[in-house]
């Protein structure tokens, strides 16, 4: 993944607006500049788009939103640029956050009004970091039933999409102009496109094994749940383009991805009241204080497993998740009546988890968590008990090229880039520089606002002249 310096190159193929990537931040801003009167298209190196967006749980955070007046919900954005930057205890950009938030309901609002996007308001239970019921979700909180709906109303507006077109290269002009791409096709031809303005939506690195061990150590060997063609494209190309890069050590995690079968649970397995032991049936940490940063507390378990156990009134809220459904479907949750068969399912003394049900309960009962949890709203989990095997893992990274609330890439002086801009995965998002930071939604809420923006600005840079 290289710059090539070019001055005088012409193309046979040149459009305004060119995206790299057809996910929910590619699809978003095509939609977007397409609306506002730019020639756009989309490369995507896949067959048919299906990046890390397919592979999420297909909601996104929003305040203020016309459903969310609906159901009566009180949420103005100030609320969400608080749990954002609470999150990420201050370490991100708190300029863009409170942007990114103020926008959020028009993204919701548009995406809905004018795409027949099928979100509905997930209001039966609160993320870790959530004041307000923030989630907006498709049908089966699934991102590859979101993405279905993004592509059909890209190729509904009439924009093109380029499937099986990896980028490898970018043209540049000396002063950091990009003014076209090179895609590297499977019969070992290249083809050149042109541009006037460009918008990486192409995720971050976790597919680069380079790149996490140098930036993600801890990480390295943990499973990773995106897209392996993620290979940090963005980056490079940013970097030697003179872009700055952020966070780059920061990652969204999972706490709770089932073993072997490598599927998450839903999380209100946990924030409703499960928790998770390891091999020796003990609890080892604040299991709700985010699904992300739950991944390495995991890890470092013997075995860099453990178990999260909960009961049906966890679980009948999680099935309302396709990724849950799915572990159900796969025999990867196991039901038990009684303490000797949790021990049975995780390999441990009954006496431990006797122990550990006989505290847990105390704890919401009143007496106070060793590992700083508050159950508050929670029941006694009630038998039966559901049981799953679950490892930490790798979902997304958070670090990327650092950008301006239009999306635009920018040098470390804060001057930007003539005509690059980011969103999603590619740029800097908004959980500060390590896994604690990330609050649930916020890939796709990056993705879809900083798409829309970008989208915005790339179409009035070109047609301004």
């Amino acid at each position: 993944m290289t710059i090539i310096r070019e001055t005088n190159k012409e193309f046979e193929v040149s459009v305004q607006v060119l995206i790299i990537g057809a996910g929910a931040c590619g699809c978003t801003a095509a939609l977007a500049a397409h609306e506002a009167g730019a020639e756009v298209m989309i490369l995507e190196r896949d067959d048919s788009p299906r990046g890390n967006t397919s592979l999420s749980g297909g909601q996104i955070p929003a305040a203020g939103t016309k459903l969310q007046i609906a159901a009566g919900i009180d949420d103005p954005p100030e609320i969400l640029f608080e749990d954002l930057i609470n999150k990420a205890k201050g370490q991100n950009d708190a300029e863009l956050a409170r942007h990114i938030a103020e926008q959020s309901a028009r993204t919701i609002d548009w995406l809905m009004d004018s795409h027949d996007m099928p979100l509905s308001l997930v209001d039966d239970f609160l993320y870790p970091g959530h004041q307000r019921h923030h989630m907006h979700g498709s049908p089966s909180r699934f991102g590859a039933e979101l993405l279905t709906v993004f592509v059909d109303a890209v190729q509904k507006s009439g924009i093109d999409i380029a499937l099986r077109a990896p980028v490898q290269d970018l043209y540049a002009n000396e002063d950091g102009r990009v003014i076209g791409v090179r895609i590297a096709r499977s019969d070992g031809t290249f083809e050149d496109v042109g541009c006037d303005t460009l918008i990486l939506a192409c995720n971050g690195y976790g597919g680069s094994p380079e790149m996490m061990k140098k930036y993600i150590p801890e990480m390295v060997d943990a499973h990773y749940h995106g897209h392996a063609g993620n290979k940090g494209d963005a980056a490079l190309w940013g970097a030697e383009l003179g872009a700055e890069l952020m966070d780059m050590e920061s990652f969204q995690g999972h706490g709770a991805v089932t073993e072997p079968h490598k599927i998450h649970l839903g999380w209100p397995s946990i924030s409703e009241g499960g928790f998770q032991v390891n091999s020796e049936g003990a609890r080892f940490s604040n299991e709700n204080h985010g699904y992300s940063e739950q991944a390495l507390n995991v890890i470092r378990q013997p075995g860099h497993v453990a178990w999260t156990i909960f009961d049906d009134r966890c679980h009948d809220i999680a099935m309302q998740f396709h990724s849950h459904q799915e572990c159900q479907k796969e025999g990867a949750i196991k039901v038990a009546k009684n303490a000797a068969e949790i021990a049975a399912i995780v390999g441990c003394d009954e006496a431990a988890i006797a122990a550990t049900l006989r505290e847990t309960e105390e704890i919401v009962g009143g007496k106070e968590d060793p590992f700083g949890r508050d159950f508050k709203g929670n029941a006694v989990l009630a038998a039966p008990y559901r049981v799953a095997k679950v490892t930490g893992a790798l979902f997304h990274t958070q670090g990327g090229v650092a950008v301006d609330k239009s999306g635009r890439v920018l040098r470390a002086d804060g001057s930007s880039l003539p005509n690059l801009f980011a969103g999603g995965g590619a740029a800097r998002g908004l959980s500060g520089p390590s896994d604690w930071g990330y609050l649930s939604g916020s890939g796709l809420l990056m993705a879809t606002n900083l798409g829309r923006l970008a989208g915005e600005a790339a179409a009035a840079q070109v047609l301004a002249g």
